[in-house]
Formats: structure tokens, C-alpha cells, sequence
């Protein structure tokens, strides 16, 4: 699988953090990410990450083209639901791109938790049963 990963400042400890503590299953997949948020990861874990530009400099909008031409199929975003910031038009967008191209999404440490363990035992294979463009029968 294709994980994007992006923290806000304030998270980025946290991001690292969550790195280390499953850098077993992250290994196993393709791996891209903001350029702080990639660098800090790639140093704490030694991860192979492919590095966009820093989000304030647009490398949100670079990830979430990838996401629109069907090229991601996880984000793991930690978000500060705090602070107010200039990006968050940006963050929104994002976000919305992954609800239209049914992208699995964690903005929070919980999530990814349950993401990342979903991804473990293979239950995220999804895009097997789903055509693109075309919604999910149940």
C-alpha cells in the first residue's frame, strides 16, 4: 500500500513517535510524506520515504493530487484541532479528497492505531473490490 503521512507541527513528535512504535508494518509498504514530517521520521526510524515539499510550502496539495489520481491509499494526518492556521483551507481539501476517493484517513492517534492494525492483519485490502469510480457493494 501507498501511506501518506503529514503531522502539523505541534504533532510531529507524535507522528514520530507512532513511526517508531510500528515501524515493522510501515516497512512492508511505499511510504510518502510531508518534508519536515518525512525528515523527522526518516531519522527517528530509518523508514524510506519519499519527501514532498514542506506542507506551508505546498506539499499538502502534492500529496493530495497523488491522493485524486488514485495513487495513495492510506493518509495518516495528525492534525491540532487547536491552533487556527493558514493552511487549513488546505487541510479541508484533503480531507475531501479522501472521502470522494474512499481513502482510509487518521487524524488522530486513535485512528491510526486502528488503521494501522486493520493494515496489519490485511482487512484494508479494499481496492480489490471496488472499481474505480465506483461504489462499494455490500
Amino acid at each position: 500500500m501507498n501511506i501518506a503521512l503529514i503531522s502539523h507541527d505541534s504533532k510531529k513528535e507524535l507522528m514520530v513517535q507512532f513511526c517508531i512504535a510500528y515501524c515493522g508494518v510501515l516497512s512492508k509498504h511505499n511510504l510518502c510524506a510531508t518534508g519536515s514530517t518525512g525528515k523527522q521520521v526518516n531519522e527517528a526510524t530509518g523508514l524510506k520515504i519519499q519527501r514532498y515539499m514542506s506542507g506551508s510550502q505546498g506539499g499538502g496539495e502534492q500529496i493530495a493530487a497523488k491522493i485524486a489520481c488514485g495513487e495513495i491509499d492510506l493518509l495518516l494526518f495528525f492534525r491540532d484541532p487547536i491552533s487556527a492556521r493558514a493552511t487549513e483551507p488546505n487541510d479541508l481539501t484533503l480531507l475531501r479528497l479522501c472521502d470522494v476517493h474512499n481513502i482510509p484517513i487518521a487524524t488522530n492517534i486513535a485512528t491510526a492505531e486502528a488503521l494501522i492494525h486493520s493494515l496489519e492483519r490485511g482487512d484494508l485490502d479494499y481496492r480489490d473490490y471496488i472499481e474505480p469510480g465506483k461504489a462499494l457493494k455490500l
